[in-house]
């Protein structure tokens, strides 16, 4: 349940995920490499989160070939989370990071505030930088407009950031025996 729910949130985000177009917006070939960059995405996004190291490398190469459409930071943020996965590597997670919050990527800001608030990654708790990260996320866009919410983002990131569920495998029905 609790990895549907991640999916779920995941898929939501999708709208966060923006792309360039040399040609007319509304040509069939920007419609097509919009829709590559959005399915690119989503499945990197969903690789990380069911937490499966087989496709780790499949998530890396898409979201390598989606970064150069990406200005929002998205891509960013999935690669700092495909690092904490796959180990943590606290400095290159941060500029990861950093990276998507200079492109204004709200869950990219909840996550700095995260590993400064708590601590996350690092060993020692900076308040005072945490808060830095607080009053950002205040000052973009989806901030102002609500949604979403400071809390529902640090949220998020927390059950991002989480181990996922180990998925047990299902039984084989009798006839496959």
């Amino acid at each position: 349940m609790k990895k549907i729910l991640v999916i779920g949130l995941l898929l939501a985000l999708g709208g966060c995920a923006s792309q360039l177009c040399h040609q007319s917006p509304d040509s069939e070939a920007c419609r097509a490499e919009r829709l590559l960059y959005e399915n690119d995405l989503l499945q990197a996004k969903i690789l990380i989160s069911t937490g499966n190291e087989e496709g780790y490398e499949l998530a890396h190469a898409l979201l390598a070939r989606s970064a150069p459409q990406d200005r929002h930071g998205e891509t960013d943020f999935y690669q700092a989370l495909l690092m904490i996965r796959q180990g943590p590597q606290p400095s290159e997670v941060l500029k990861q990071l950093q990276k998507a919050q200079k492109k204004g990527h709200p869950h990219a800001i909840a996550l700095l505030y995260k590993i400064h608030h708590e601590p996350y990654l690092i060993e020692k708790r900076d308040p005072l930088e945490a808060e830095r990260y607080r009053k950002a996320y205040a000052q973009l866009d989806v901030a102002l407009s609500g949604y979403p919410s400071f809390e529902k983002a640090l949220e998020l990131v927390s059950q991002l950031v989480e181990e996922p569920p180990q998925l047990l495998p299902l039984p084989c029905p009798a006839r496959c025996r």
